[in-house]
């Protein structure tokens, strides 16, 4: 398994790798959504027109969760949401940079002989998969509790006192699985392919390679849209209440 470059600041611990990633993501999204509006045509083409079609995907979505006054509030949000995954998903695919340290490097944590990763998707690290889970279940309780502090507490009692602790279970375990999900099917991927190119033959692993990214992307895909889903779902569940 490859190190990351590393550096300590206030007690902290930050990953560069990670860092890089995450900002060159959110530089891409906000780069195609700048070029996507300006200029915009009645009658769509190249880029807008991708990005039209991504934002109807989006709001269908979001009609799924909600009534039809609310599901606009969040296609903003969706999209935003379901963007950033997108493409940091993919990023490890087609930016995957490793290299072996020929010496040592301490401020990085790097010591001569290993392998370094430098840029891979920042969804295939647990912290910020777990991270974007957490952020959308503590918004998903300022919902609940905006739609009635009485209602809110009063769901974890259920239909009876006794539930009080399965409901407490599910609380916790959702951004759990809603993260874990996401940062279980990047991180499997992202290692056999690294494995497949720094281990094997190109003449052995060169068609797998090529094959297992091709699936890769259309898991990256899919992950976006299972994350997205989901949160709306998780939200939508607390408006109930």
């Amino acid at each position: 398994m490859e190190t990351t470059p590393k550096v300590e600041f206030l007690n902290m611990t930050f990953d560069l790798t990670i860092i890089i990633g995450t900002v060159v993501t959110c530089l891409i999204v906000f780069l195609i959504s700048v070029l996507a509006t300006r200029g915009r045509n009645r009658v769509p083409k190249g880029l807008q027109n991708l990005v039209e079609m991504g934002i109807d995907f989006v709001r269908g979505i979001t009609r799924m969760a909600y009534d039809s006054k609310t599901a606009d509030k969040y296609v903003v949000f969706s999209y935003t949401l379901f963007m950033f995954i997108l493409v940091a998903n993919q990023l490890g695919i087609f930016l995957m940079v490793t290299s072996e340290a020929h010496q040592s490097f301490p401020g990085l944590g790097i010591t001569a002989g290993e392998h370094v990763s430098w840029f891979k998707s920042p969804t295939a690290d647990l912290s910020v998969a777990l991270a974007m889970a957490v952020a959308v279940a503590l918004y998903t309780h300022i919902v609940g509790i905006r739609s009635g502090l009485k209602s809110y507490i009063g769901h974890y009692f259920k239909p009876m006192f006794l539930m009080f602790p399965i409901h407490l279970i599910e609380t916790v375990s959702k951004p759990l699985t809603h993260g874990m999900r996401l940062w279980a099917n990047l991180f499997a991927g992202e290692i056999l392919i690294s494995i497949m190119i720094t281990k094997g033959s190109p003449l052995i692993t060169g068609l797998p390679v090529i094959a297992w990214m091709g699936f890769s992307l259309f898991v990256g895909a899919i992950q976006a849209y299972i994350f997205t889903v989901l949160a709306n779902v998780y939200i939508s569940q607390q408006m109930e209440h």
